[in-house]
């Protein structure tokens, strides 16, 4: 490989055969592109221009990532399906159909925290945290003596 094809490999080279309108806008598409982690409001959170600048949107777009965390939460720890009042084929796919939004929101959740926003990540794990204490934890559920637990509709997510 000759110096100047390793040169233009490289990022170094400026006489790229890119149109100048591509240019601009893969410059402007990659100074949104974080690789590592940074505090700030400038963030692209799952959408395409979204949450823009804008002070109050970045604060909707912490709100969105936590209630989603919590939500996820509440589907792993949440006992929908009551014992004994539906077949077994109905509460399969009720089942079913419950850990595949809980899956997708846990992958929408998973996509929020790789935009490498440090405030993304604290609210993600804000939001997971409060969720179990709310919903799985033993804190807010009173314990009968001799009552075992139920099973719930979802087993819980390893990680």
């Amino acid at each position: 490989m000759d110096s100047g094809m390793h040169h233009g490999m490289m990022g170094g080279g400026q006489n790229m055969a890119m149109p100048p309108s591509h240019n601009n806008a893969t410059m402007q598409h990659k100074m949104m592109m974080h690789m590592t982690f940074y505090w700030g409001k400038e963030a692209l959170i799952l959408f395409h221009g979204w949450p823009g600048s804008s002070t109050g949107m970045y604060v909707l777009a912490l709100i969105f990532v936590f209630v989603l965390a919590m939500l996820i939460e509440w589907l792993s720890n949440s006992r929908i399906i009551k014992q004994g009042s539906s077949s077994h084929v109905s509460a399969g796919l009720v089942q079913t159909v419950l850990h595949t939004v809980r899956v997708g929101l846990a992958y929408m959740v998973m996509l929020a925290v790789m935009s490498f926003n440090v405030g993304v990540l604290l609210v993600a794990v804000a939001g997971h945290s409060i969720g179990f204490l709310v919903f799985g934890s033993r804190v807010f559920k009173p314990q009968v003596v001799g009552e075992s637990e139920k099973p719930r509709d979802l087993p819980s997510m390893a990680c």
